[in-house]
């Protein structure tokens, strides 16, 4: 990786430390291939609409999500492709360790 911008540095240690976050992974994920509303977000990780709509205010202002309103619902979905593929890198990454040493799937490439 080519030496960054300094400037850049704090905003990814930032972004790191808001997905780092199990709550917040988790509406990722729920989010990760369609458009879902803060209920069924609610539902689907468990918790209560308040709890989940202040986690989804903490994505939203890192630039993670977006959000659209249709009359009282608010929808929310992933701000862009990289967030996506961000997490589906980390998954892979995390997957990849847990082989062991000697595996030589497609992912772990035979060392």
């Amino acid at each position: 990786m080519n030496s960054l911008p300094n400037e850049l540095i704090p905003k990814a240690a930032s972004f790191f430390k808001v997905v780092g976050d199990e709550t917040r992974m988790k509406i990722l994920c729920t989010i990760a291939t369609r458009e879902v509303c803060v209920n069924d977000i609610a539902e689907k990780v468990e918790m209560t609409k308040s709890a989940v709509s202040h986690q989804l205010k903490l994505l939203k202002d890192e630039g993670l999500v977006k959000a659209r309103r249709e009359g009282k619902n608010i929808f929310y979905s992933l701000d862009d492709q990289h967030v996506a593929d961000i997490i589906a890198i980390a998954f892979t990454h995390i997957e990849h360790k847990s082989h062991g040493e000697s595996c030589c799937c497609d992912d772990c490439h035979c060392r």
